[in-house]
This record gives structure tokens, C-alpha cells and sequence, in this order.
């Protein structure tokens, strides 16, 4: 869920920044235009106040050329070039037949087109140019600007100026980087804060999850601990622990009702199995309705049993210890070998090639009780000739034993049902047992964080995996 609600934190929060970012750097770059439009005002506003004078003195419209000596021309051209010289600024006054009155470098002369051109032809009719289009820093353009020069009310000439753009250009894209920098400090801070509260939400989440898999895996007694997270999680987190406690109420109320059934019922059956026996021995030999009933009896008392069985393997908690899982395995494999050879099956233990002790982390009464659950099992149904296998292996955080048996085995559909209590597959009615004897194996390992597994074994059989951890598990929170 992280790996879903992260991105999209940190996609909104770029947004943002970007949102906030962009018009910053537009107003930026023209704050850093304004100034120099500014300044360029300034200073062609200043060469029309020197080119007033100059033009002042053409009352009796005499050229230019007899004035050329003229101590005011002679001051503003001057003027413009020590201009050009200093800031690499072209510079000149135009009459309205675009030719020159004075101009810097010498002999300039206007464009016949474009956005110097575009500027004189504005100050003509007497606007002056204040508001040229944008420079960006990727724009290799030049910034033109245009002040008229008035005479009684009439436009006589014209004052422009063609600036270079370079360190306009240099101070915006600097400027930009300093935001840039701003807005990375900013998105990596707001990346962590993103994290944090990722974090901080999802903790309860997570502990849910982690708690809820414990539930659903027999582990009843998982709790939600205490955690921070937003006011609604943590009810949630309330109601569910109250939720479980109810069922684990209810699923122990069941059991004991199951256990309490079973045992009561057990001391009937059995005394009437005394009388059914005792009415047998009054009966004429070769009478098979009575053995038929005795042996109805005894599977009714095998299904109690299991069924009491059952009961105390899951309401009981186990008594976890590392123990040596091979040699339990072993002594198991041998103490069923009797029962194997008289149903003609041969019982074989593999043991680790190096023969060290493979520990593991179980409850040993309920590791053998399951383990003996399975074994019955697989010599049940192996016919006579084929054999069983137990194998013990160490893998990365568990140790398996394997039970494989060279039994018909079970299709797709009955290998998702095998261990379903009461459940047995259409194949099998004929064989004796309850369909309790996984199940109580099932139950024995999930006390101690074990699990029992099942799958094909080839080329006939069926394989099922007993599996502990191989460290302590970890208490829920």
C-alpha cells in the first residue's frame, strides 16, 4: 500500500512545486528585464535631454553637416560613444527619415525590420518602448529600446539603443538555479515528510495485516498493540481486538462443547460395548450382526477420540523448545515400522547426508502427535508392496519433514479440500478412520508457528510437508 499512496504524495507534492515554481520564474526573469528596460530608459531618456538642445538650434533648418562643429553635437556624440565603449551598447539618434543625427559605433545605421525597427517605428508616434518581449536564457536576441524626442508637441527624432543580452540572460538562468536549488531542498524535505506520514498512517495498517494473517492461521490469541496512526485507525484497531476476543469466546465455547460431548458421551458407548459384547457371547456362533455393531461401536469411539483429540489440540498452547527434529524423526519412523510391516510397506527414513542435528523451534508432543497423524495416513492408504519415506531437510527459516507414500493420491480438487475436517475423498469411504487425523495434525503445528502442507508425489502418492521454524517466533504485538 506504501508503494501505492508514496508516489502519489510525492507526484501531488511536485505538482505543487511546480505549480508555485514556473510563475515564480517567469515573474523572476521579468523582474530581472524590468531592470534593465529600466536602466536603458534612463539612459535614452538622458541623450534625447542632450539631443533637445542639438535639435533646438535648427530654427532657420540649416544641415546638420554646417553644425557638425556644434559644441552640443560635439557633447553628445561624445557621449554615445564613451556609452558604446563602457557597456557594449549601441546607441544613436535618428531623425524621422531614419538618418542619423549621432550615432555609436560610427556609421550604424537602423535595421530595415525587425525588433530595433519595430521600436523606432513606436516612438514615432510618440509611445515610448517600455515593455519589449521576454528574454529567456536559451534566446540569443538583443533588447531594443526607443524614446522619442518632442519638439512643440511634434516627434523629431528618436533615441534607441540595441543592448546585448548575455549577462541578462546569465542573472536570470543564476536565478533560475537558486529556485531550482530551493524547490530540490524543498521536494526532498517534502519527500520525507511524505515518508514520515506514510509511515505514521500505515503503521496501524500494517499491524492489522500482520495480526489478521496470525488469526487466519490458527494463531488466536494475536492482539493489535498499541500504535500511533490517525484517531479512525486506532478505533479500528479497538474494534478489531474486541472482534477477536469475541470469536476466540465463541471458537472456545465450541470446543468445549465439543470436548465436553465427546467425553460425556464416551462413558455410555462404552459400557454399551460391554453389554453388545456380553450379549455377543449369548448368542449362536457364526452370527455377524452383532460383530457388525461392535465394530460400528468401536469406530464411534475412535471418532470421539478424535474429536477430543481435536478439541484439546486447539485449545491448547504449546510448550515451544528447539528440539533435534532428525532424531525425532527417526524414533517416530521406527516405532511405526512394526505397523508398516504388517500391512507389507515398507517404512524408510532418510537421514541428512552429513548426519548432523537439524533443530528446529516445536512443541515436541504436538511435532510427534502430527507427525503420527501423518504416518498413520500414509501406511493407510499405501497398498501392500509400495512403501513410505520420511525425509527431514533444513531450508531457510524452517525445518521440513517429508512424508511421501506410494498410494493412488488425490486429484487437484481433493488435495484443496485434504485436511477439511471430517473429509474424506469418495475413493477411501472404505477405509477405516474419522477424517480427523490432519486436521489434528494441522491444529498441533499451528501452536508452535509450524504448518502442514500437501502435494502430488510422483509417480503416485501423495507428498505432505510438516514445517517449523528454525528460530523462536516472534510474539504478536
Amino acid at each position: 500500500m506504501r508503494t501505492r499512496l508514496l508516489p502519489l504524495l510525492i507526484v501531488l507534492m511536485a505538482g505543487v512545486l511546480l505549480a508555485l515554481g514556473v510563475p515564480l520564474a517567469v515573474s523572476q526573469a521579468a523582474a530581472q528585464q524590468q531592470r534593465v528596460v529600466v536602466d536603458r530608459i534612463d539612459d535614452t531618456t538622458r541623450f534625447a535631454s542632450l539631443a533637445q538642445f542639438v535639435t533646438s538650434r535648427d530654427e532657420e533648418e540649416q544641415s546638420l553637416v554646417d553644425s557638425v562643429d556644434d559644441e552640443r553635437l560635439h557633447t553628445l556624440r561624445t557621449e554615445l560613444a564613451r556609452y558604446q565603449q563602457l557597456y557594449r551598447i549601441s546607441a544613436g539618434v535618428f531623425y524621422r527619415d531614419s538618418t542619423a543625427m549621432a550615432e555609436a559605433p560610427q556609421n550604424w545605421q537602423l535595421p530595415a525590420e525587425g525588433e530595433l525597427y519595430d521600436a523606432y517605428e513606436s516612438a514615432l508616434l510618440g509611445r515610448r518602448a517600455h515593455d519589449p518581449a521576454q528574454v529567456w536564457p536559451w534566446q540569443h536576441r538583443r533588447l531594443a529600446i526607443a524614446s522619442p524626442i518632442v519638439r512643440d508637441g511634434d516627434v523629431v527624432a528618436v533615441v534607441v539603443t540595441d543592448s546585448p543580452t548575455g549577462a541578462l540572460r546569465s542573472r536570470i538562468l543564476h536565478g533560475w538555479m537558486l529556485l531550482a536549488a530551493g524547490e530540490l531542498a524543498a521536494m526532498v524535505i517534502a519527500v520525507l515528510c511524505a515518508v514520515r506520514l506514510t509511515g505514521w498512517v500505515l503503521l496501524p495498517v500494517a499491524k492489522l495485516d500482520r495480526v489478521t494473517h496470525d488469526i487466519a492461521t490458527g494463531r488466536m490469541k494475536s492482539r493489535v498493540g498499541a500504535a500511533g496512526g490517525p484517531p479512525e485507525l486506532r478505533r479500528l484497531m479497538r474494534s478489531f481486538n474486541e472482534m477477536a476476543d469475541n470469536v476466540e469466546a465463541v471458537l472456545e465455547q465450541q470446543r468445549a462443547f465439543v470436548a465436553d460431548a465427546s467425553h460425556q458421551l464416551r462413558n455410555p458407548l462404552s459400557a454399551l460395548l460391554l453389554r453388545i459384547e456380553l450379549l455377543g457371547l449369548e448368542l449362536p456362533e457364526g452370527h455377524t450382526e452383532a460383530e457388525s455393531v461392535k465394530e460400528e461401536g468401536h469406530r464411534l469411539a475412535q471418532v470421539l477420540d478424535d474429536l477430543l483429540g481435536l478439541a484439546v489440540a486447539e485449545s491448547s498452547g504449546g510448550h515451544l523448545d528447539i528440539i533435534d527434529v532428525a532424531e525425532m524423526a527417526r524414533t517416530r519412523t521406527t516405532a511405526w515400522r512394526p505397523v508398516a510391516d504388517r500391512a507389507d510397506v515398507d517404512l524408510e527414513f532418510t537421514a541428512p547426508l552429513d548426519g548432523a542435528p537439524v533443530t528446529g523451534w516445536a512443541d515436541s508432543v504436538a511435532l510427534s502427535s502430527a507427525l503420527d497423524a501423518v504416518l498413520d495416513n500414509a501406511i493407510k492408504f499405501t497398498p501392500a508392496g509400495a512403501a513410505v519415506t520420511v525425509a527431514v531437510r533444513a531450508e531457510d527459516d524452517s525445518v521440513a519433514l517429508v512424508v511421501a507414500d506410494g498410494g493412488p493420491g488425490l486429484g487437484d480438487e481433493e488435495l484443496a479440500r485434504i485436511g477439511d475436517r471430517f473429509w474424506r475423498s469418495a475413493r477411501h469411504q472404505n477405509v477405516q478412520g474419522s477424517g480427523l487425523g490432519l486436521s489434528i495434525a494441522r491444529a498441533l503445528l499451528r501452536q508452535g508457528g509450524g504448518a502442514i502442507t500437501y502435494d502430488h508425489h510422483h509417480p503416485s502418492g501423495l507428498e505432505v510437508t510438516l514445517s517449523v521454524p528454525r528460530t523462536a517466533p516472534v510474539p504478536a504485538l
